[in-house]
């Protein structure tokens, strides 16, 4: 039960975008037409619940205070925290590649529309964002990092397909003043939605 109330709020009350405008970059420059923003969301899902479990091991067995006992009572006194950053971006690069490498394989079309903002997920601070969440919040164990990042993914990839969605749709049938073309309205819609996913913060779970 637990768990479920966390996947929920990850969706909807803490979502990366709406709640946190964690990774916006990629989230900007994606989100103008749905096929390709939902290949971006699915990728940044799939990024936030490998990673996730894997920093979490790592920041439980090797990089928190005392955390290298299992190996030697020796260790106790040693505290590698200050290395969270740097293991948690390699973790994360290192999948990164590893998703590049398949999409180009077996999506080229996708692949190509995506162009930088693929590799670009290493450093999406909505990736990042997550196990630095998990370290502060200090998750109880590997399911409850799986299920948090299952659930911010899948809140990241409403948010960029849902706002594809409305840009799509406005290009269509409104007359945009030319200086709100682009980026302007795009925030302007994200900040919408931001307000509209504060009502969620009323349910409890």
């Amino acid at each position: 039960m637990e768990n479920l109330n966390l996947f929920i709020r990850s969706i909807f009350v803490d979502n990366m975008i709406f709640a946190y405008f964690l990774g916006m970059c990629s989230f900007i420059a994606v989100s103008k037409n749905v096929k390709t923003a939902f290949g971006l969301g699915i990728a940044v899902t799939f990024m936030l619940t490998v990673t996730l479990p894997v920093n979490y091991l790592l920041n439980t067995y090797v990089l928190s205070p005392a955390a290298l006992t299992w190996l030697s009572p020796d260790f106790a006194d040693v505290d590698l925290s200050f290395l969270s950053l740097i293991v948690f971006i390699a973790v994360i690069a290192s999948m990164t590649q590893l998703v590049e490498m398949v999409v180009e394989k077996y999506a080229p079309a996708l692949y190509a529309s995506l162009g930088i903002f693929l590799p670009l997920i290493a450093v999406n601070c909505a990736i990042l964002g997550g196990s630095l969440f998990m370290q502060q919040r200090g998750f109880a164990n590997t399911g409850t990092a799986v299920v948090a990042g299952l659930g911010w993914g899948i809140g990241w990839l409403l948010a960029i397909t849902a706002v594809a969605a409305i840009r799509e749709r406005i290009a269509q049938y409104s007359n945009i003043p030319a200086p709100l073309r682009g980026v302007g309205i795009t925030f302007i819609i994200t900040a919408l939605m931001g307000v509209a996913f504060m009502s969620f913060l009323g349910i409890k779970i």
